[in-house]
């Protein structure tokens, strides 16, 4: 090709001295091989496009016949050693088998029995994991009654700081006067020493006594299902018998009955919620032996409790 465009070349070069008609001939042929030149030079560059693809093609599956040559080598190597242990197994299971006919029967025995065993485990394990199933389900249950009596207790509670803060409220005349009002495990106790009630060896309600009850009264009507017990004390001292009165016991019973007939004069407040009860000197709340522990042992205490049904209820439950 560059031989041919050499000559080409010198035959322009030679124009000069050829006619105009070998030198159109000779340029026509010159722009043939010049097309032809261009083809060709494509068509080899797309050979040698198609080269380096085949040879990078040629380098990938070398890679991977390189990997897989080396797959099938590690291959035989486990592929030889599982031979080998399984030719040791079988060997020693011939030798067994020939030599141990009564140690293979024992075993089967044993294993046939450790299978039975296991089969009971497996039993027993449903069996547990059914009991286990009931109690996490009844833990559960008594977790939400447990949530429930909280709550509930919880609300008795604070009813019953309101219950006590309007005694208090309500008393506030008093204070100071031989009146208390706290409240403990869940109950309010409104104490009031006879000094502001009665007078000595009387069961008969004083004008400040009886104001005293009848505020009391008015903040228990408002609260219709708080249970209302009234305990009378005495302290140590013998009551001397004579025709109304018999002993301390009689003298304390009778207090508490005068208080509960002031609060039933109240139509708000249940009779069936009022309960008197007569202690004579058997609770103090302090020693007996000065005069006045004796005085804040000689008392009436209104002890009110909340209305238990929902907690009875969720415990019977």
């Amino acid at each position: 090709m560059k031989s041919n465009i050499a000559i080409i070349l010198l035959a322009i070069c030679l124009t000069s001295c050829v006619s105009p008609k070998v030198y159109k001939e000779l340029e026509g042929k010159y722009a043939d091989l010049k097309k032809e030149n261009k083809t060709l030079t494509q068509e080899n560059q797309d050979l040698l496009d198609q080269k380096n693809s085949l040879e990078n093609d040629l380098t990938v599956l070398a890679s991977k016949y390189d990997d897989a040559l080396a797959r099938k080598n590690q291959l035989e190597t486990d592929y030889a050693a599982i031979q080998s242990k399984y030719d040791n197994l079988k060997a020693s299971y011939d030798a067994l088998d020939a030599n141990s006919s009564s140690a293979i029967a024992a075993n089967t025995q044993k294993n046939r029995e450790l299978l039975a065993q296991l089969e009971a485990k497996e039993q027993a394990l449903a069996a547990e994991n059914t009991r286990l199933e009931q109690l996490k389900k009844e833990l559960e249950s008594r977790s939400q009654r447990v949530a429930d009596l909280e709550r509930i207790i919880a609300s008795k509670e604070a009813e019953m700081t309101a219950l006590k803060n309007a005694i208090s409220s309500a008393l506030t005349d008093f204070e100071g006067k031989g009146l208390t009002v706290e409240q403990r495990n869940g109950k309010v106790y409104v104490s009031m020493e006879n000094k502001l009630l009665f007078q000595s060896g009387s069961w008969a309600v004083g004008t400040q006594g009886r104001q005293a009850v009848k505020q009391l009264g008015s903040v228990l009507g408002d609260n219709p299902e708080i249970s209302v017990l009234i305990e009378g004390h005495t302290d140590n001292a013998p009551y001397p018998p004579n025709g109304n009165i018999k002993d301390n016991w009689d003298l304390s019973t009778k207090r508490a009955t005068a208080i509960v007939a002031i609060l039933q004069e109240n139509p708000n407040i249940k009779a069936e919620n009022l309960t008197a009860a007569g202690r004579g000197e058997f609770a103090p709340i302090t020693p007996n032996t000065t005069p006045e522990g004796k005085a804040k042992n000689r008392r009436i205490e209104v002890i009110l409790t909340p209305k238990l049904d929902k907690i009875t209820n969720l415990l019977n439950n």
